[in-house]
C-alpha cells in the first residue's frame, strides 16, 4: 500500500453500525466500506458545498419549509449535474487506488448508492443549512 492510500485510510472515521459481512452484494460491502465512511469524514466539505449551491441559487431554499427544503436537496442533487459531479468528485477523491480500481467496474451502481449516503447525510444535517448557522 503507498503511503496516500494508508493515509486515507487513517483519516476515515468508524463507523460500528456499517457492517460487513459475507452474504452482502459486492456493492453493498463497497457502500459500507468505502463509501460511508468518506461521506462522513467529507462532511462539513459537503454541507459547505451545499452552503454554497443555495447562495448561487438565490436564497431560495431559505424560502421553503422543511419538508420542501428536503426535496430541494434532493432535486440539487439529482437533476443539477455539474453539482452532482462535484459532490462525486469530493468523495472519488478520497478513495485509495485499489478502492478506485473497484470503482471503475460498476461505476454506475456506485454512484447512485454514493448520491444517496450523500442525499441523506445533506437531509439529516439541514439545520446546519439554516441561514444563521451559515458564514
Amino acid at each position: 500500500m503507498n503511503p496516500r492510500d494508508h493515509q486515507l485510510l487513517q483519516l476515515r472515521p468508524e463507523i460500528p453500525s456499517a457492517k460487513i459481512s459475507e452474504n452482502m452484494s459486492s456493492d453493498e460491502k463497497f457502500q459500507n466500506g468505502t463509501l460511508r465512511p468518506i461521506v462522513k469524514l467529507q462532511n462539513d466539505l459537503l454541507v459547505e458545498a451545499f452552503r454554497n449551491y443555495i447562495t448561487k441559487h438565490k436564497n431560495a431554499f431559505y424560502e421553503l419549509g422543511i419538508e420542501k427544503r428536503l426535496v430541494y436537496i434532493e432535486n440539487a442533487i439529482q437533476r443539477d449535474i455539474k453539482f452532482r459531479n462535484s459532490l462525486k468528485g469530493m468523495v472519488i477523491g478520497q478513495f485509495t487506488v485499489e478502492e478506485y480500481r473497484t470503482y471503475i467496474e460498476n461505476s454506475s451502481a456506485l454512484n447512485k448508492r454514493m448520491m444517496n449516503l450523500v442525499k441523506r447525510r445533506l437531509q439529516d444535517n439541514i439545520q446546519l443549512l439554516e441561514r444563521d448557522m451559515a458564514y
